[in-house]
Order: C-alpha cells, then sequence, then structure tokens
C-alpha cells in the first residue's frame, strides 16, 4: 500500500508537472502574441516616420528649386545691372574728356590775347581733319565755376 500511495503523489507531481508545462506554454504563447503586436506597432510606428521624411523631404526640394531659380533670376538682373553700369560707366570717361577737351578749347580762346588764338581756333573747326578729332572726343561735366572769367 505504500507504494500505492507513492505512486498517487507521482501521478499527481506528472499532473501538476504537466500543468505547470502547460501553464509556461500559454505564457510564453501570450508573451510571444505580445511582442508581436509590440513589433508590429514599432514597424508601423517606423513607416510613419519614414513617410513623414519623406514627405518632409520632397517639401524641402521644392522649396530648395524654388530658391535656386529665385537666385538664378536674381543673379541674371545683377548681370544685366552690371552690364548697364558697365556701359554708364564708358560713357561716363567719354563724355569727361570731352569736356575736358572742350574746357582746353575755350581756355586757349579765352586765355590767347590775339588774332593767332582766335586764328587757331577758326582753323581748327573749318579743317575736316580737325573736326574727326573733335567728334571723338568726349564730353565732360564741367565745374559750377569753370567759366567764371
Amino acid at each position: 500500500m505504500g507504494s500505492s500511495s507513492g505512486n498517487s503523489s507521482g501521478s499527481s507531481q506528472i499532473l501538476n508537472s504537466g500543468s505547470e508545462e502547460d501553464l509556461m506554454d500559454q505564457r510564453k504563447r501570450k508573451r510571444m502574441q505580445s511582442n508581436r503586436e509590440s513589433a508590429k506597432r514599432s514597424r508601423m510606428r517606423k513607416q510613419k516616420h519614414l513617410d513623414e521624411l519623406t514627405a518632409q523631404s520632397a517639401q524641402i526640394q521644392k522649396e530648395n528649386s524654388q530658391l535656386l531659380t529665385s537666385i538664378n533670376i536674381t543673379t541674371q538682373n545683377y548681370m544685366n545691372i552690371e552690364a548697364e553700369n558697365s556701359v554708364i560707366r564708358a560713357r561716363i570717361t567719354e563724355l569727361s574728356q570731352r569736356l575736358q577737351s572742350l574746357n582746353e578749347i575755350i581756355a586757349t580762346a579765352a586765355g590767347g590775347g590775339g588774332a593767332t588764338t582766335n586764328n587757331w581756333a577758326e582753323e581748327s573747326f573749318m579743317n575736316p581733319w580737325n573736326l574727326m578729332y573733335f567728334s571723338q572726343q568726349p564730353i565732360v561735366a564741367s565745374s559750377p565755376g569753370a567759366f567764371n572769367y
């Protein structure tokens, strides 16, 4: 009889051990399912973040393109104005030289004192070769006191 009671306690241990294993398997399955759901949520968060970054990248590329277009237009405007300024500077130089030449002629004509100076001025304007020289000389703006006698 002692052995039968030993068998009954042994079989109850086997039964307990089986239910413990079932309980552990059930916990393991539950934990695995929970891990799967957590991994799925993590993948969804990553995908959402990736989508947001892709949209942000597209927006930044669009802004970059607009800025490049604006820079190109501004650069073209700058180059046009720079070219106009160069033409104006050249014209100023030309006109300054012409004015200086005219002021020299006026000074020579006004300060010479005699017929030779006036004859020289008349000859200079009447000689066609001299006219080519004067027509190529720039006229420059004079200072306010340049015509004071």
